[in-house]
């Protein structure tokens, strides 16, 4: 009993951390706080002491030495490359991919291959904090079920390109398979869909309106690699008489559904055109560095207004999915980018890689912040190792110092995923075991 009046009030968990980011507010940091979750949702955000006063809790969960934030949300993945993880390095993006990426993929994707691959992707995030990815790969049915029976948030693309693959023979068969994926997801409350059209130089003018006429009566975002190099920018001249962005909104495609990832070569223009259209754009640094591809204006657009979101790519051109690592590059390369140390702060890049990439996704109602009626979507970092010490500056030690192995626990929907470093109803030496047997196999398609 509590010496209140009151009876306290039930809650499935309670989360004590020496410091809450709640991300929103902007740059907030909540000393000694705790957060209470029932069910799937956030109940309260208050002082620890008051949170024992107020809540009997069937899970006390004590880090004093954490920050608890929102789960990082990787906003442009292709999780099922996992597999292919070191398969073709220190290449440009066209010879990586024609020469050495689209042929091994053509020799194993199926089912099979996507479900391994997503799997040791789950796994992979989980460990660096990250509950949510915006997936863009083939076989979008076998991801969004591997993603559902691990209790990971995704926004499951379907591809659309203008060649035949494993997944789909011609243009109304991934079109086909788009709607059956949507269908059969939409009311999930954890996976959503998304159009993936690959990029502008592999889908026609036809498959881009379709892919808008879709959009809008389905009311589903559009995940798109666009402006990505100099030589995509010179193609579409050549071929269209237009750069990618200027046809993509000819074509009725740049608005708010719109998530444009990449644009590392981007005009004043089109960073403003980008902010008055409501579109979101992921920067994804390191993959982008690792091919030469270009540099995001990732401050330009910020400060121009224009949602910006944090991803990773997928683990053939990155090769990692860490997403403290990402962030770290994101902050950094943005200040000589701009040539100005202000430009994407702690504080700001914290935002970009969760709340950014929640309402890229169409999920910012529901993660990316740690507020009341939103998913207990939660990472616990342990900021009491060597590496981050002395701590003097929450926010600056995330972003700056702290490396995805300070993880410690992680939740999603209330769940827990991770528990002190171990993963929750996932076999460890079983993932790496299949790992290493498709490592064998791709080996000998290679040789």
């Amino acid at each position: 009993m509590s010496d209140s009046p009151h009876l306290p009030e039930a809650c499935d968990l309670l989360i004590e951390a020496g410091y809450v980011v709640p991300i929103e507010p902007h740059a907030v940091v909540l000393e000694d706080h705790a957060v209470a979750v029932r069910g799937s949702e956030i109940v309260a955000i208050l002082p620890r002491a008051e949170a024992r006063a107020r809540f009997r809790a069937t899970q006390v969960v004590s880090r004093p030495h954490a920050a608890l934030m929102p789960g990082l949300v990787n906003a442009h993945t292709h999780n099922p490359m996992t597999l292919l993880r070191g398969v073709a390095d220190d290449l440009p993006l066209m010879t990586w991919l024609q020469q050495h990426i689209w042929p091994v993929e053509a020799a194993v994707i199926g089912p099979e291959f996507v479900a391994d691959g997503t799997t040791l992707a789950i796994a992979e995030m989980l460990r660096g904090g990250t509950t949510c990815a915006n997936e863009n790969y083939f076989f979008g049915d076998v991801q969004a079920a591997v993603y559902k029976k691990h209790g990971f948030r995704a926004l499951v693309g379907a591809v659309i390109i203008d060649f035949p693959t494993a997944w789909a023979k011609t243009d109304d068969e991934y079109f086909a398979k788009a709607g059956e994926l949507h269908d059969q997801w939409r009311t999930d409350p954890l996976i959503g869909t998304a159009f993936a059209p690959h990029a502008p130089y592999t889908v026609n003018d036809a498959n881009f309106e379709r892919v808008r006429m879709l959009s809008d009566q389905l009311d589903m975002q559009v995940h798109l690699h666009t402006h990505e190099t100099a030589q995509e920018i010179n193609d579409s001249i050549k071929l269209h008489g237009q750069r990618p962005l200027a046809r993509l909104d000819r074509l009725g495609l740049v608005n708010d559904r719109l998530i444009a990832v990449h644009m590392t070569q981007l005009t004043d223009a089109e960073i403003h055109l980008c902010a008055e259209r409501g579109v979101s754009v992921v920067h994804c640094p390191e993959s982008n560095l690792k091919l030469a591809s270009g540099f995001c204006p990732a401050c330009a657009l910020q400060r121009a207004g224009v949602n910006l979101a944090i991803g990773t790519d997928g683990c053939a051109s990155n090769n990692d999915l860490d997403m403290f690592s990402e962030n770290r590059t994101a902050a950094i390369l943005a200040k000589a980018v701009a040539d100005d140390a202000t430009a994407l702060d702690a504080a700001t890049t914290l935002r970009a890689s969760t709340l950014g990439g929640a309402r890229a996704l169409g999920f910012g109602e529901r993660i990316g912040s740690i507020e009341v009626g939103k998913q207990a979507d939660l990472v616990c970092v342990d900021l009491s190792a060597l590496e981050t010490q002395p701590l003097h500056n929450v926010l600056s030690q995330l972003v700056y110092a702290t490396g995805r192995q300070q993880v410690s626990d992680v939740w999603i929907a209330g769940k827990p995923k991770l528990v002190q470093r171990e993963l929750v109803g996932m076999d460890l030496p079983g993932i790496i075991a299949n790992a290493r047997q498709w490592r064998e196999r791709i080996r000998h398609i290679r040789a």
